[in-house]
């Protein structure tokens, strides 16, 4: 084998950067679709607290970190505080508590982990400067709206 031969750890190993294993049971399975559900009602839940531009990413197979993004535009400094402040509530609910949560002094990009779903609410500005939404361009968009609600 030559030095650039990627290694792997055993049967069923996976490369990390392009493919997530299958879930191996039923339990690992409804854990992806608790996750999914969780993703959907932050996407609700930001437009509802008056986000704009809200996104609800599938990332798993691309992403060895988190299996969804979800990505909003915030109007200001207090109204971005208020809704990572809701999503907290909304997870604390379900018994998930958010690994961990980032609010930079202006406002500008406010992240919570939740571990399989990872919320960042941006300034439109620094929005557009990271463009998460075309670095995860693979990634499956998914519908996050209520039935009958137009986008």
């Amino acid at each position: 084998m030559s030095d650039d031969t990627p290694q792997h750890d055993g049967p069923g190993a996976t490369d990390f950067l392009t493919r997530a294993p299958a879930p191996s049971s039923p339990r690992e399975a409804d854990a992806g679709d608790h996750a999914q559900r969780l993703a959907i009602d932050l996407g609700r839940l930001f437009a509802d607290d008056k986000c704009t531009q809200v996104v609800v990413l599938d990332v798993r197979g691309l992403s060895p970190i988190t299996n969804f993004l979800v990505i909003a535009s915030g109007t200001s400094e207090r109204q971005m505080r208020s809704v990572l402040d809701h999503a907290e509530e909304l997870a604390g609910e379900r018994g998930i508590t958010a690994h961990g949560v980032a609010k930079d002094a202006g406002a500008h990009w406010l992240i919570a982990d939740f571990i399989d779903v990872v919320a960042h609410l941006f300034e439109p500005n620094t929005r557009a400067l990271y463009d998460l939404e075309m670095l995860w361009g693979d990634a499956r968009q998914v519908a996050w709206q209520r039935p009958g609600k137009a986008t």
